[in-house]
């Protein structure tokens, strides 16, 4: 069974969480042989992007992207702080790097909100690298849907050096006051 997304409802501190409920088997079930066609692989809600989005990461904490990558566009564009890709076989490549260095990788949906054919998502992904401490990126991805609801954009937005500094003993609050000094 696969599990597919509800309303979000808001916990004790106000943010949405996204409950899941398994559908009813036939609803899934495919005739022998037959695969799914492009078409049927179409982001049509929030809701089912926030479940994709999170079906991701297993319990173990090792990403899989083999669920989601049928529902980029063949020319994904795809920009976040560290880089700027094009096409699905770049971005294929950027995932597998990502997993294979990740020791563990959870994303928690927070917020999601769609405007015409764009979606957007306020995360917080929680990452462990081998030599250093589990460390919690928050942000938000802005992804463009084209006319047949591929993803045909993404672009990440984060503070990556901020959120992944604060998780490093003494550098975490000597980077935090050099901000506040300089910046704030």
């Amino acid at each position: 069974m696969r599990a597919t997304p509800t309303r979000p409802a808001l916990d004790s501190a106000g943010i949405a969480r996204w409950a899941l409920h398994s559908a009813p088997a036939e609803a899934m079930v495919y005739p022998a042989g037959r695969q799914r066609s492009a078409m049927e692989y179409a982001i049509e809600s929030v809701e089912q992007l926030a479940r994709l989005w999170t079906e991701i990461y297993d319990p173990e904490g090792k990403p899989d992207w083999s669920g989601i990558l049928p529902y980029y566009a063949e020319d994904i564009l795809f920009r976040d702080s560290v880089q700027e890709l094009r096409g699905k076989a770049e971005f294929k490549a950027m995932t597998e790097r990502l997993a294979a260095r990740s020791g563990s990788l959870a994303m928690e949906i927070r917020h999601a909100a769609r405007e015409g054919n764009v979606i957007f998502l306020e995360w917080v992904m929680t990452l462990s690298f081998d030599k250093y401490p589990e460390s919690s990126v928050y942000g938000a991805s802005r992804v463009t849907l084209d006319a047949s609801g591929k993803i045909a954009e993404q672009r990440d937005y984060y503070d990556l050096w901020g959120d992944i500094f604060d998780n490093i003993p003494r550098f975490g609050p000597a980077y935090r006051r050099f901000m506040r000094r300089k910046f704030g």
